[in-house]
């Protein structure tokens, strides 16, 4: 193997991993229950860590092992500056690499703080009472392309 298909090779795992970090906070998601704010933060700060990296690593720029978002953004940009405004965007998920994660820590986060640190809209996100609904039951998140077997779609 060149080094060329070493390094496709090197940001396709990068790729893989940030995939599997957005598919676990979609998951969570999906079944919002009190506990898995926290959960669905870290997998975000993770996914934007790993496709910041699987970029540096396509350049051949090293980088530290870090989960500072801030710094991975800025050698980032420093290759495209277009990417300013979405590594700033990510840049303060970098606490969620650690913040809920360990005993001893803040209280979990609620549901508005993972939609506003994420980019989501909380009234979308989050359930909220159906005031509609007589029996005081809830609304789920509206997911754009929800199929016939309860798959979720896009958040919007």
């Amino acid at each position: 193997m060149g080094p060329e298909d070493a390094r496709l090779q090197d940001v396709r795992a990068w790729l893989s991993k940030a995939e599997l970090d957005l598919r676990a906070a979609a998951h969570e998601i999906s079944v919002p229950e009190p506990g898995l704010w926290g959960d669905v933060l870290f997998h975000g700060q993770q996914a934007a860590e790993k496709a910041m990296k699987a970029f540096l690593a396509w350049h051949d720029k090293p980088f530290r092992k870090t989960h500072n978002l801030e710094e991975l953004g800025r050698q980032c940009v420093a290759l495209d500056a277009t990417l300013r405004a979405i590594a700033d965007q990510a840049a303060p998920l970098t606490e969620y690499a650690w913040k809920f994660r360990y005993p001893g820590e803040p209280d979990e986060p609620e549901c508005e703080e993972a939609a506003r640190s994420t980019g989501g809209r909380p009234e979308c996100l989050c359930r909220h009472p159906n005031p509609s609904a007589a029996n005081g039951s809830t609304v789920k998140p509206k997911m754009d392309g929800d199929n016939a077997a309860g798959q979720p779609g896009v958040i919007y």
